[in-house]
């Protein structure tokens, strides 16, 4: 299944994409994509419907996060063997874990806002998990049971602010629209395995990020079932597991978001977004 979220920023109406491309209402079945409705017994009440039953949805509209009320954005950093490469650093023996607040997260098409201290904002392109029952110190060979489905990530980052202005990268990860997300959570049963997926990223057309999940340092398992050991994952939490090579500071000249650039991003059977990217208000 294909989950989504429509409708204007913090009015959202829950959805699904059908078989067709066609968004179908979910209102009149449950209140949102939450915690609830991910959950393992909610994901079975929704596979029950047919969705030609459920009222179409007609016309453009806004897509928002495609799960309300995450607790955390948890984010894994160097995760990818050739964007380790690029950059010339160790290969890390265990996951680098850091946070992204969620006031960061925005729908998966909503404008990127450089901040007005901005002069070296990013972009990466990332696989995100979305947690869809309680995880605490999960076996690895477990681990994927808990995650109820994945999206496409986008970790936009400020490298002075990450870099450059503090020993730690929060501020630099967790400005006001850094962490869109969707455009759907597609569940796991349709995925299938989350370690043979293509993904990409795009700036105003050209390729800047192009690799398969297969690259990755630390499988999707071996991520959840770390991080449980230290913090419990609870549904509706995000993971974003790492960005392959191609990033604006790794390249020479580093190349960085300006206003007025679009930025397009997308993963196998996950579909794709676009943003615009503008200075913040």
């Amino acid at each position: 299944m294909k989950l989504l979220r429509y409708g204007p920023k913090g009015k959202e109406k829950p959805g699904l994409l059908d078989a067709d491309g066609k968004i179908r209402d979910l209102s009149h079945f449950l209140p949102d994509i939450d915690a609830a409705a991910i959950s393992p017994a909610g994901l079975k009440s929704i596979r029950r419907l047919d969705p030609a039953t459920l009222p179409e949805v007609s016309g453009r509209v806004r897509l928002g996060t495609p799960v309300a009320g995450s607790g955390k954005v948890v984010a894994i950093g160097l995760n990818y063997q050739a964007h380790v490469r690029e950059g010339g650093w160790e290969q890390p023996k265990e996951p680098v874990v850091f946070l992204k607040a969620t006031s960061a997260i925005s729908g998966p098409n909503d404008t990127i806002q450089l901040p007005l201290e901005s002069r070296k904002t990013d972009w990466e392109v990332e696989l995100a998990m979305v947690v869809g029952r309680t995880a605490s110190r999960v076996p690895v060979d477990r681990a994927l049971s808990c995650i109820a489905g994945y999206c496409i990530g986008h970790d936009v980052s400020e490298r002075e602010l990450q870099f450059e202005r503090g020993p730690t990268w929060d501020i630099g990860k967790s400005c006001d629209s850094f962490c869109p997300l969707g455009p759907w959570l597609v569940t796991s049963d349709e995925v299938g395995d989350p370690q043979n997926l293509d993904l990409w990223l795009s700036v105003n057309g050209t390729v800047m990020q192009s690799d398969n999940t297969r690259d990755m340092i630390f499988s999707c398992a071996e991520i959840v079932s770390y991080v449980s050991r230290f913090m419990t994952l609870w549904p509706g939490d995000v993971i974003l597991t790492g960005t392959p090579p191609g990033s604006g500071f790794t390249r020479q000249p580093p190349r960085f978001l300006t206003p007025g650039d679009w930025v397009a991003l997308g993963i196998t059977g996950l579909g794709e977004q676009k943003q615009r990217v503008r200075l913040a208000r």
